[in-house]
């Protein structure tokens, strides 16, 4: 849930206790309130006489689809609700999610995911329980309203009474003896006065009215913690297989661009050295020479395409000797502390290592910095690690940089990638891992 309406930043020369009244806050929120009651009778009403009718027919074949239908028109009553509460309190509430077909589909697979839906009998839910208390919201908001507004503006309306109904004002007692009506200055003056108390407190009352109504939403209309789960782990499942498919891509394109170009012209050099064998000796040697350079750099640029796959160092000896060879092939001193009980568990020890390798390789081309270190520690079931240099800063996640893949990558296994890089430095930036061993 997020609310629309952020801090205020201005400076008022009147408190909030006297703006509170005339702010668009205040008239929205009142808003809210006043249409509440006839939709809350409307849900209730129309989710109450199509339930019941469904749950009595229930013993025929027609009673099933009936309450399924029900149940989807309150789901409506619900995208109604989440919409005005978006536009009128503030409250960002996602949608909840569709409803998945049970039995390969078709109506009654459709009819059989509606009922097993706890989203569709939350939604109905609130369509019952909101009712009583939209009435008494809209009863204590408008009496609220009505008494801080009419006696606070009673001397402008007062000449009504003597005029057209003939008293002298409004009559605050009277029985056959004895009459007590507001018409003397001095009433009139304690009559507004009651009325500007009514009106400045009428805000707050309507805002805490409106803070109840915010967690009904939230709490009957909101997709449920299940669900949200669910959806973050298939978007994860699909940053998962991009990135893998990214990953395959930039290996066969560094296999056809680096070693197996160099491994061709080296079969070439040597066909041409063999032909050469007889009829110049000397050539062919200096091209043999030549090719065996070349096997060399063949063999070194395939080390270091398997160490981008995964490092030998990092199966045999684990984090702590993996990263202190990152850590010595980086352009600036880097300090690494391994503080580890036990080895984490393989995919998790391998996310934490090209996440160092990630870190310093920025370290190197961007940050300007003379020195870095490297800590990994375990706190209760979180691997963390932290990289800090002490170079120029202004780290930005948001930039689209590099950091942005990279915290995709934590959160394909609920990691978290934390940035703090002012302008001028130093920049740390932290990663936490689950332990999962």
């Amino acid at each position: 849930m997020a609310l629309a309406y952020g801090p205020e930043t201005r400076h008022h020369r009147l408190p909030a206790a006297l703006r509170a009244p005339f702010e668009a806050r205040t008239w929205r929120e009142f808003g809210y309130l006043l249409i509440g009651l006839p939709l809350s009778v409307f849900y209730f009403a129309l989710s109450i006489a199509v339930v019941s009718l469904g749950a009595g027919l229930v013993v025929t074949f027609l009673g099933i689809p009936v309450l399924a239908a029900a149940l989807a028109m309150c789901r409506g009553f619900g995208m109604v609700e989440r919409a005005r509460a978006r536009g009128l309190l503030g409250v960002e509430i996602a949608d909840p999610t569709p409803v998945r077909s049970r039995s390969g589909g078709g109506l009654m697979g459709w009819v059989g995911g509606v009922l097993k839906s706890g989203e569709s009998w939350r939604h109905f839910l609130y369509s019952v329980l909101h009712m009583p208390w939209a009435v008494f919201a809209f009863t204590v908001a408008v009496v609220f309203w009505t008494y801080g507004w009419g006696l606070l503006t009673y001397p402008l309306w007062r000449w009504v009474f003597p005029v057209y109904a003939g008293a002298d004002g409004l009559q605050l007692y009277g029985d056959r003896t004895h009459d007590f009506y507001l018409d003397s200055p001095v009433e009139i003056a304690v009559t507004s006065l009651f009325g500007l108390f009514f009106v400045l407190v009428t805000p707050w009352v309507v805002r805490a009215l409106a803070a109840v109504d915010r967690l009904l939403v939230t709490g009957l209309l909101s997709p449920s913690r299940l669900a949200t789960r669910v959806s973050e782990l298939e978007s994860d499942r699909g940053v998962v297989v991009d990135t893998a498919a990214a990953d395959l891509r930039r290996i066969e394109r560094d296999l056809h661009d680096g070693a197996q170009a160099r491994l061709v012209a080296l079969a070439m050099d040597l066909g041409l050295a063999k032909e050469k064998m007889t009829e110049d000796p000397r050539a062919a040697a200096r091209m043999v020479d030549e090719a065996h350079g070349e096997v060399k750099t063949a063999l070194q640029e395939l080390r270091d395409l398997a160490r981008g796959i995964h490092p030998a160092v990092l199966t045999d000896r684990g984090l702590d000797a993996a990263l202190s060879a990152v850590a010595s092939r980086c352009t600036v001193p880097v300090e690494v502390d391994v503080d580890l009980p036990t080895r984490p568990a393989p995919a998790i020890e391998g996310i934490a290592y090209f996440t160092v390798s990630e870190l310093l390789q920025n370290v190197s081309k961007h940050s300007r910095a003379s020195r870095a270190t490297v800590d990994v520690w375990r706190v209760e079931d979180r691997l963390m690690l932290q990289v800090t240099d002490n170079g120029r800063g202004g780290a930005d996640i948001s930039a689209g940089s590099g950091l942005a893949g990279l915290t995709e990558r934590l959160d394909a296994v609920d990691g978290i990638l934390a940035v703090h890089s002012p302008a001028g430095g130093p920049t740390t930036i932290t990663a936490e891992l689950p332990w999962r061993g």
